[in-house]
This record gives structure tokens, sequence and C-alpha cells, in this order.
């Protein structure tokens, strides 16, 4: 029971004052785990009745101590430097100096480190969840478009044509991959710590796979100094966050820029428009998506500043490492689900994506092959394309072709892309001395000239042809499921040990 200066159980009068007191408090950050420090409570009572270290009525009385706690929720704990005292003071409070039974054989070290473990790996599941919903967004869009064309960059410069499909499975690959990074940071986390105490063990018969087991945990963290200070599963789950929100505010940036160049109609739902100009389409919701990387990767940074220089065994420090967690777990989970909103519901406008793919001759590549598949050297392709691309622009500037560069033999192939044909067909004499018609067939120059067959004829694995991204979307729904399947399989099982805990919990009242 509190002393007369409001003492704690832990700390008790000499050290319950002072103006450092509010300084070393985390309570404002601890509601997050209440839920989880009673389950942790309730777990580590039942086991001490198992191995007969508490008596089983003391175990019943402690147990209904804490269901009363949790009935009067967080905002009902007295006063105290954490959660986890806070739950102890006011089970003594409410059962006399038996509940002060219930903190044989740990440490509020090992108890913290369980319950961030308790609760982080619901939010990885959270996030994972977010993320699988982004996938299956860009699946979608990369299903319905799959034959939508549209201009391809690199340094922002119109680079080839691709399609919708093609772009859209680019992140969703990435994202696939994230998601392996955040699955193995669950299982990383789901070992308990509980029964190392402060960091060298007890000498009580505690019984710490049966605890992991009621807590729904995959194991034990063995080594009992490595369960108490570790955090590396804190910076594993970040850093996982943080490549998550990297993938996301790349995916975001170019969606900024498409509707820049109206190439993507987002819905209003996740747009907003100017305060003093109203005729404004604003993709603010991705503009803030796009942030988040730089709050994730700063959480991290903090994290791993934090956890660099600390001796073993516990610290104090550690205190201030665990809320850079909550941040990037809620920041990104809230991003992915933004990005994946805003992907299904944008609106890619065929036509105009049609028109933009062929700007910059952005086909020479594809000519270049032609070429090359005629039997030139790719290099010799490569010079006259690249003097053919000379000779465009020239002609755009005049709106005409020079008349020395007037070809003969391609007039009844020029098709609507006439004028670069005629340009081919000028570098290729100036290059090699003879005309196009004697180098390779003109049509299939004039086709790889076309943006939609130029993409069609990219049909290598991963290629933006229509066929290949069909093919290639098999794959993903197959993967995609197969993650699914992982999260849901670890949702119920906590889920199942939850509700374990609860009927071993009912069984001793």
């Amino acid at each position: 029971m509190s002393g007369e200066n409001d003492g704690t159980v832990v700390r008790r009068d000499r050290f319950s004052g002072g103006p450092a007191r509010s300084f070393l408090s985390s309570m404002d950050a601890d509601h997050r785990i209440f839920a989880a420090d009673l389950a942790v409570d309730r777990a580590h009572v039942m086991m001490l009745a198992e191995q007969g270290i508490i008596d089983s009525d003391e175990a019943a009385t402690i147990l209904d101590a804490l269901d009363s706690v949790e009935d009067a929720g967080f905002d009902a704990l007295p006063d105290g430097e954490d959660v986890h005292e806070a739950i102890e003071t006011a089970v003594v409070e409410r059962v006399g100096p038996v509940g002060g039974k219930m903190h044989t054989a740990r440490s509020r070290n090992d108890e913290v480190a369980t319950c961030i473990r308790c609760r982080l790996r619901e939010d990885v599941l959270g996030a994972l969840e977010a993320v699988l919903a982004l996938r299956a967004a860009l699946a979608e869009v990369a299903e319905a478009e799959a034959e939508t064309v549209m201009p391809g960059y690199t340094h922002l410069q119109p680079a080839q044509p691709t399609t919708v499909a093609h772009w859209a499975l680019s992140y969703e690959g990435t994202l696939a991959r994230d998601t392996g990074r955040l699955l193995d940071a669950f299982d990383r986390t789901n070992e308990s710590p509980l029964g190392a105490a402060a960091f060298a063990g007890t000498t009580f018969d505690v019984d710490r796979e049966r605890t992991a087991d009621l807590l729904g945990f995959d194991g034990v963290v063995t080594n009992s100094m490595d369960a108490s200070a570790s955090r590396d599963f804190l910076l594993e789950t970040v850093a996982a966050l943080s490549s998550v929100a990297v993938t996301c505010s790349g995916l975001a940036e170019d969606v900024v820029l498409f509707a820049n160049r109206g190439f993507v109609e987002l819905s209003d739902d996740y747009s907003s428009t100017s305060s003093i100009m109203p005729q404004k389409k604003n993709p603010d919701t991705l503009e803030l998506v796009r942030a988040t990387a730089g709050d994730a990767v700063g959480a991290y940074t903090s994290l791993a500043t934090t956890l660099k220089g600390l001796p073993r065994a516990y610290n104090r420090d550690l205190q201030r490492a665990t809320p850079h967690a909550w941040e990037a777990v809620d920041d990104v989970t809230d991003a992915a689900e933004v990005a994946a909103g805003a992907v299904a519901t944008a609106e890619w406008p065929a036509e105009e994506l049609e028109a933009a793919a062929g700007e910059g001759f952005s086909t020479a590549t594809g000519v270049a092959d032609a070429l090359a598949a005629a039997g030139m050297p790719f290099r010799t392709a490569h010079e006259i394309v690249a003097l053919a691309a000379e000779h465009g622009e020239a002609a755009d500037a005049t709106n005409s072709v020079p008349e020395s560069h007037a070809s003969d033999g391609i007039s009844g192939v020029a098709g609507e892309h006439g004028a670069d044909l005629v340009a081919v067909d000028a570098a290729a004499r100036e290059v090699t001395g003879k005309p196009l018609s004697e180098l390779a067939d003109p049509e299939l120059v004039a086709a790889a000239l076309d943006p939609v067959t130029n993409v069609a004829q990219r049909d290598s694995t991963g290629g933006p042809a229509p066929d290949a991204v069909r093919e290639a979307l098999d794959d993903v729904q197959v993967a995609l499921a197969a993650d699914e399947a992982a999260v849901a399989d670890h949702e119920e099982a906590l889920a199942a040990a939850a509700d374990d805990l609860a009927a071993e919990v009912a069984a001793y009242e």
C-alpha cells in the first residue's frame, strides 16, 4: 500500500518524491501496453501457482484483483513510474500484501520486455494487413490496366513506353519483399523474455516455456541477460517498417508526378483543394504518405542511436527507445492504408497515356533492337537511332524532315510514325551508307516505333508486354495468397492463445 508520501509498492517513500519523478515516468506512453501487462501478469501468476511457488488460493485472489483493475481501466490506475508499477500498486490496494506475491520470480526488466513484444507483434500484424491491402490494390490495377500503355522514365526523362500494369507490379514486387521482412521481424519478436528476471535469472523453479505458451509466443529468448536487455527486435521491426515507408514514398512520388501530368485521376477522397484557388485538385494525401518515410527513417535512427552505446544489462535509456517503434508502426500502417485506397480508386486515362508514351522518341530502344535482330551490331544500331533522334528533333523544330534526309523505299510503310521512320532511314544512310530497306525490314522498324506494338514486343519474363504481365500476375496472386494465409495463421494463433489464457484464468475463479 502507499505510504504517507504516496510511495508506491516498488519505490516506497524514500524514492517517491523529488523533481525527477515525472521525468522518470512513462505512464503517458504506457496506455498502449496496459492490456499486454495484464495478460503477462495473469500468465505469470498462473505459472507461479502451477509450480507451487504461490498457493492456488493466492493466485485466485490476485487474478480476481487483476480483473477488477482491467474493468476499472487504465485511467483509474494510481500514479506510478510506469504501468507495471501502477497495476501492481492497484492490486495490492485491492487485496493487501498477498498482491505483492504477483511479482515473485520476475523483475520489471523482463516484464516490460515481454509486454512490449506482446503488443508489438499485434501491431506488426496490423502493418502487414495494410501492406497486403496495398499489394492487392496494385494487383487489381495490374489486372485492369494490362494493356494501358504509358510513358516510362529514367532520370525523369522519357525512356521507354511501358504499361500501367507493369508500373503497378514493380511496386507490388518491392512490397512483397517488405512483407517478408515484416514476417521475419514478427518471428523474432514472438519470443518470450519472461522469467529472465532482472537479467541473471531467478532462484525460483519457474517454467518459462509455460508462460511463453500461455501468451502465445513461439518460444523463449534463452539467455536471461539477452532476454531482459536486448531490443534488437525493435530495431529490426522499425527497419522493416522504414523499408515499407520508403517503398510507399516512391509510389506516392510517382502518383503525384502522374497527377501533375494528367496521367492519373485521383479520387476526391484522396485529394483536396486550395483554400484560395478553387480550381485546384491537390494529391495531398500522397504527399503525406511520401513524408512518412522521413518519420520512419528518423525513428530508426533515433532508436539505433539510443541502443548503440548501452552496456549490458538493463539501462533506463530503453524507456526512451520503445516509443520510436510505436510511432513508426502507427505512421507506416496509416500511410500504407492511404496509399492502398488512393491506388484502388484512381483512374488511368488510356488515351492520354498512350499519346504520351511515344514522346521524346521513347521507342528508340525498340528500334535499335529491331535493327540488331536483323543482324546489325547493337552498337551500330544504337548509333543510328541516336542520330535519328537528332534528326527527329530537327524535324520537330521545322515541322518537316530536312530535304537531305528524304528517303526512298519507305513511304509505303511510313504510317503514323513516318517522320521518325524517315529519320531512321536518313541516319542509317549516314552511318552505313545504305538505305534502311537494305539493313532491315522497314515494316518491323515502323512497328517498333509504335508504343503499343513496342510494348507488346517486350515479352521477356517480367517485361511490360500484356502477356508477360498476366503471367507475372498469376505468380503475384499465388504469393499474395500465401502471405495473407501466413498473417491469418499468426492472428489465429494469438487469438487462440488469448482464449486459452482466459479459460485458464476462469478456472481459478
